[in-house]
């Protein structure tokens, strides 16, 4: 059973480095994708969150904290919205947000801290916080083009076996769950240093 547990695990990490080839483009350089950080940093780090999952609001702060002490970190964030009808209403204005020329971390984190159910109302308050026009989004939400970017990041979900939030990608390395600060910051420092993030 363990000859057999290996030989299942090698095959499932063949399907995910294929899977990563794949969709390379799609996860890192997908045109209009929200980037946050240094656009040209060294190593990315790419999130795939819903607005509304409680451990995508508690992994916020080390986010935040790695923005603020890593200049070279460039972080994509890919709206999954997986959770509720409301968390993809979210995302839709989430989307056009990012599409804006507005500072799309406030936007972020006023949705994260706000309290109850994440749906279409907070994300247009929110983006009317930052001086968008909430009739204008409303009216854009329905788009194809926004779809088809919530679309993109389902499919590459799929492709890569990803059914929670949050989860990160970092290097070919695929992490479920909210690892907290500390291992992300070891797996980026590992990124620089040996290009994988575990270095032998």
């Amino acid at each position: 059973s363990v000859a057999l547990e290996d030989t299942l695990r090698i095959e499932e990490q063949s399907r995910t480095e294929t899977a990563m080839t794949d969709f390379r483009d799609d996860i890192f350089n997908a045109p209009g994708q929200i980037v946050i950080g240094n656009p040209d940093g060294d190593v990315t780090l790419v999130e795939f969150f819903d607005y509304n999952c409680g451990y995508c609001r508690a992994a916020l702060p080390d986010l935040a904290t790695l923005l603020a002490e890593d200049s070279g970190l460039k972080v994509i964030l890919k709206e999954f919205p997986i959770l509720s009808n409301e968390s993809i209403d979210a995302a839709r204005i989430g989307v056009l947000v990012g599409e804006s020329d507005v500072d799309y971390w406030t936007f972020h984190e006023a949705l994260f801290s706000s309290r109850g159910k994440v749906d279409k109302s907070v994300a247009l308050a929110a983006a009317a916080d930052l001086g968008l026009s909430p009739v204008n989004l409303e009216l854009q939400m329905g788009e194809d083009r926004v779809a088809k970017t919530i679309q993109t990041s389902y499919q590459i979900a799929q492709s890569l076996g990803i059914t929670g939030t949050p989860t990160y990608i970092i290097g070919n390395e695929i992490i479920p769950g909210a690892i907290g600060v500390d291992d992300l910051r070891t797996r980026i420092a590992n990124m620089r240093a040996c290009g994988e993030t575990a270095c032998s």
